[in-house]
């Protein structure tokens, strides 16, 4: 290509140059001269240090990554029957699900007569969508599907960050368990001295006989004397 439409390493607008000169001007500032719209006519060009440029794109790269919403889909599964306690648990894992970023998947499943009416299902699956309406909202209305009544919940935060709220969770429950772990290691070493010292004392000295059994052995020594006196 004999020209190009220069653009300098600041961004501003040098003009329509050939490339031998901009070829020149690059080699001149130790930078690179590269093409950035090679479709336009004449295409663009622009005075960079590509090294630093691949850097910084790929950075941008990463941080895109890293920013990007990767939701999942929990599924959550009980009866239409089921009681207060059960219906609470469940509740829980669907508002933890909702805090990570991630859908939520709730299935009532029928059996037998309650296939035929279906309404309670959907009215419980509605108070489990109002319960939970700080971390989600409802994606897909309660509908039956054969023998099952399915609605969707989806998160109203971010998954990045959630994910760096339970990263911080996670490093404090870490640091909570070496915490805890290095109490029991000092208890541990407090106390071995402690039962050494007991296994190193000497023992007590034994106590000395009984009168009582003193006067049974001199009963038992003049026993054969009395015996020949008999005698």
């Amino acid at each position: 290509m004999p020209q190009v439409r220069l653009i300098g390493p600041n961004g501003e607008q040098v003009g329509v140059i050939a490339t031998t000169v901009a070829l020149n001007l690059a080699k001149e500032a130790s930078l690179d001269l590269v093409e950035v719209a090679p479709n336009a006519k004449p295409p663009v060009a622009k005075l960079i240090d590509y090294g630093k440029f691949k850097y910084t794109e790929k950075v941008k790269a990463r941080q895109a990554r890293r920013n990007q919403s990767a939701a999942e889909i929990k599924e959550i599964r009980f009866r239409l029957k089921i009681d207060d306690h059960d219906f609470a648990v469940k509740e829980s894992h669907v508002t933890r699900f909702l805090s990570g970023g991630d859908k939520v998947k709730v299935t009532i499943m029928l059996r037998g007569r309650e296939q035929s009416r279906p309404i309670g299902g959907v009215e419980l699956l509605r108070r489990l969508a109002e319960d939970v309406s700080e971390y989600g909202t409802i994606e897909f209305a309660p509908r039956q599907e054969g023998r099952n009544i399915i609605m969707t919940l989806a998160p109203k935060g971010k998954k990045v960050h959630t994910q760096s709220e339970q990263r911080r969770r996670g490093a404090e429950s870490k640091a909570e368990r070496q915490a805890r772990q290095a109490a029991r290691l000092a208890a541990k070493q407090t106390a071995a001295p402690q039962q050494q010292t007991e296994a190193e004392a000497p023992a007590a000295p034994a106590a000395p006989a009984t009168p009582a059994g003193m006067a049974a052995s001199h009963r038992s020594d003049h026993g054969p004397w009395s015996s020949r006196e008999g005698r």
